[in-house]
């Protein structure tokens, strides 16, 4: 349909600078250049490294996403971009970005929020969400249990991870193991060939007086590094195929529990799950396996949605101009820290008479 939004969406908010293109609930473009060969021999993201890589692949990856999708940079309805959370510097450069390209091409800009992000794009794979829908995330950053009655105004935490996400979680255990970084897709090929069941490690939060929805994988970790060195200790070799197994079993096992518990207590049939680690082959097979055995259909988009990507930005922008959403103002600025509840950063209405030090004649010099 040619009246549906037309939306570029930016997304810097860590270690990839994600350019999508959306028309509606279609995808047109998704263009990635990811910066994680420079972070790998630091064995995790720097910061400095990760805005600097946006800086020199922004206007690149715009110009490839237009490409790739067919369009021109006036044909625009909008443009979104991840104004948090994530890295500081990181987000800075996209929020800079989005702000510079739509202000020289008069478009609306609406800042949107990362997390709300990750459960829009499951659109552009499985049609319109389901309201409410129960979303599932679990990233590098973030392990979190939301629900949302509508994807560009209401998104509600029911529970969080308390020290370290699920993400981190695996590149740590990956790093005491000497798989390389990042950590998930390694664990994932190695516990394919191990044993779930060969050790016995911690499922935290799920005694009878934790917070039901809440997520703790501290413990889990110094287990797993106890349970290695001590191998190590005894001159013995670590069987990495097990360890893997094992510690990936005791991430997908209270991830998956919680979800489907949240499901039923709110009486919600549709659990989305997102987020990098929603790549992980187990973790999309126990949930398939347990959703069904509860009636609750689950929807995860493929793996490449799932991780860090512009797709999901320019998704929940479409979303925000379907609806009428207040666009934000010049501005906008990153917010490193910004709550899920807060699913856009509105503002006052755009008024270029504000803007005095940007001409347009320097933005397209």
């Amino acid at each position: 349909m040619a009246d549906e939004p037309l939306v570029l969406g930016i997304e810097t908010s860590c270690d990839e600078t994600g350019v999508g293109i959306v028309r509606g609930t279609t995808l047109l473009a998704d263009a990635v250049a990811s910066s994680v060969d420079e972070h790998a021999r630091f064995g995790g993201v720097v910061p400095e490294v990760a805005s600097r890589a946006h800086l020199e692949a922004m206007v690149p990856t715009i110009q490839r996403a237009l490409k790739d999708a067919g369009v021109t940079a006036k044909d625009l309805d909008g443009i979104s971009v991840t104004a948090g959370p994530g890295l500081a510097g990181a987000l800075l450069v996209g929020v800079s970005a989005a702000k510079a390209y739509a202000y020289a091409l008069d478009k609306p800009l609406y800042g949107v929020n990362h997390l709300a992000s990750h459960i829009c794009v499951d659109q552009l794979e499985h049609g319109k969400l389901p309201e409410p829908t129960m979303a599932l995330l679990v990233s590098g950053g973030h392990s979190s249990l939301l629900l949302s009655t509508d994807i560009t105004s209401d998104v509600r935490p029911l529970g969080a991870t308390i020290d370290d996400a699920a993400g981190e979680a695996f590149d740590k255990i990956a790093r005491v193991l000497n798989l390389g970084f990042p950590g998930g897709p390694v664990i994932d090929r190695y516990a394919k060939e191990g044993d779930p069941n060969a050790i016995s490690f911690p499922r935290g939060l799920t005694g009878p007086r934790d917070p039901a929805y809440d997520f703790s994988f501290s413990g889990l970790k110094t287990s797993v590094a106890r349970w290695i060195e001590a191998k190590r200790a005894a001159g013995e070799d670590v069987p990495v195929r097990d360890v893997s197994a094992s510690f990936q079993e005791a991430v997908v096992d209270v991830l998956t529990r919680k979800a489907v518990r949240a499901c039923k207590d709110e009486g919600v049939d549709h659990l989305m799950i997102g987020g990098g680690v929603a790549a992980n082959s187990r973790l999309r097979a126990l949930a398939q396996e347990r959703c069904e055995r509860a009636g609750i259909r689950l929807r995860v988009p493929r793996p490449k949605l799932c991780t860090d990507n512009g797709a999901m930005v320019a998704a929940l922008g479409a979303e925000m101009v379907a609806r009428n959403r207040a666009a934000s103002s010049w501005d906008l600025s990153a917010d490193s820290s910004l709550p899920v509840t807060e699913t856009h950063v509105p503002g006052h209405h755009h008024d270029h008479d504000h803007v005095h030090e940007v001409s347009k004649e320097n933005l397209y010099s």
